[in-house]
């Protein structure tokens, strides 16, 4: 025992060091590029260049260090649009009303030496002008997710939003590319939840954790389609499913069987949820929703908290998963609930975007108050 926890420590040690050196490369990229964006953006907007001798400069330096890659013309470009972007009077402004100190303890943003700032301080300001510095937000993520970022987001709040989502959940390209075209901004973000008291209340912070919305366009589902239907695609596309619902889920079992009153039933799909600490069951309905899908849903939280539960988990939530739900019977149906339940809708297709409800200052609070309880 004692030969397994030296390994472990010494594991974790090894992670630790892994993590800063990461972070620590990412860092020094990010200053190369903000600098390099800077000094182009500055001969540009000053008349300086014209822009054929960016074109110019990449050829050059292929040529010159052909061993040296992302130098080419759009990657430049892209420099100096990560530059633009985020040296504005606006951003500089909502990052300063943000409450950011100690976010930057994300797993991506440990720096060997972190400043207390909001920026990081150039090594070179060979300029010709007094040089702007790093906003130290901007170290939560790399510079792939921020050509993602810039280039779908219309709106600093959005791209600060999702700069913390893909920090805190550590998504790749690919994984955020989704995560901004279905709007996880907006679904997140929304005021209300269709969210029993008891789920609410059991949960701090619970509505910046799950969506009540789900976009399954993956499933390419026809306007008429059954539970069948719903069920096995999205067993055959798992993977899709729990990154739209949020990579804290892990799938368990498909028709989990359960026995109460000493009849055979069975819960559609049933997650485990890291963060939360819990199981999860998730009830599919090819129909709007009705109240009485909460009786039923209720019958099976209390049959998996008494059989399956263990001691040390918390109680389980339900989610019932419906095409559409009117909010108000909705609001009605779970104000008298004492089960931690949620609706959540799934959209065969992509909707427009919606308006921001929710602040931003409120999410970047939800995600210290996470990060101080896993320390």
């Amino acid at each position: 025992m004692v030969r397994i926890a030296r390994k472990w420590s010494n594991l974790t040690t090894f992670n630790s060091h892994r993590n800063r050196a990461i972070a620590n490369v990412n860092v020094e990229n990010l200053l190369t590029y903000w600098e390099i964006g800077q000094y182009i953006s500055y001969q540009l907007q000053h008349s300086l260049w014209g822009s054929k001798v960016v074109g110019d400069l990449a050829d050059y330096l292929n040529v010159h260090n052909p061993k040296q890659r992302g130098f080419g013309k759009r990657h430049l470009y892209n420099m100096v649009k990560f530059f633009d972007v985020y040296s504005t009077g606006g951003f500089e402004l909502l990052i300063s009303k943000l409450p950011l100190n100690g976010i930057v303890q994300l797993p991506i943003a440990q720096l060997e030496n972190p400043v207390s700032t909001e920026i990081v301080q150039s090594s070179i300001a060979q300029f010709g002008h007094t040089p702007i510095p790093l906003p130290k937000v901007l170290a939560l993520t790399t510079f792939s997710n921020h050509i993602e970022i810039m280039n779908r987001c219309r709106t600093d709040e959005e791209r600060v939003f999702y700069m913390l989502y893909a920090a805190h959940h550590r998504l790749k390209v690919e994984e955020l590319r989704r995560c901004i075209v279905n709007q996880t901004y907006d679904s997140l973000m929304a005021k209300e939840k269709m969210m029993s008291p008891k789920l609410l209340q059991q949960h701090e912070g619970i509505e910046f954790m799950l969506k009540d919305r789900a976009i399954v366009d993956f499933l390419k589902l026809p306007a008429r389609h059954t539970e069948h239907h719903l069920h096995k695609g999205l067993l055959e596309h798992m993977k899709e499913f729990v990154l739209e619902m949020g990579k804290d889920f892990l799938f368990m079992e498909s028709e989990y069987p359960i026995v109460v009153g000493g009849k055979n039933r069975r819960v559609d799909l049933l997650f485990y949820h890291r963060a939360l600490q819990c199981l999860v069951a998730v009830e599919l309905k090819k129909d709007d929703f009705e109240p009485e899908f909460v009786g039923k849903m209720d019958m099976y939280l209390e049959a998996l908290d008494r059989d399956v539960k263990r001691s040390y988990e918390n109680p389980t939530i339900g989610i019932i998963l419906c095409p559409s739900a009117d909010r108000v019977s909705v609001e009605y149906t779970l104000s008298r609930s004492l089960s931690p339940t949620m609706v959540a809708e799934y959209r065969r297709l992509l909707i427009p975007q919606e308006t921001m409800t929710k602040s931003l200052e409120e999410y970047c609070a939800y995600l210290k108050d996470d990060i101080n309880k896993t320390k």
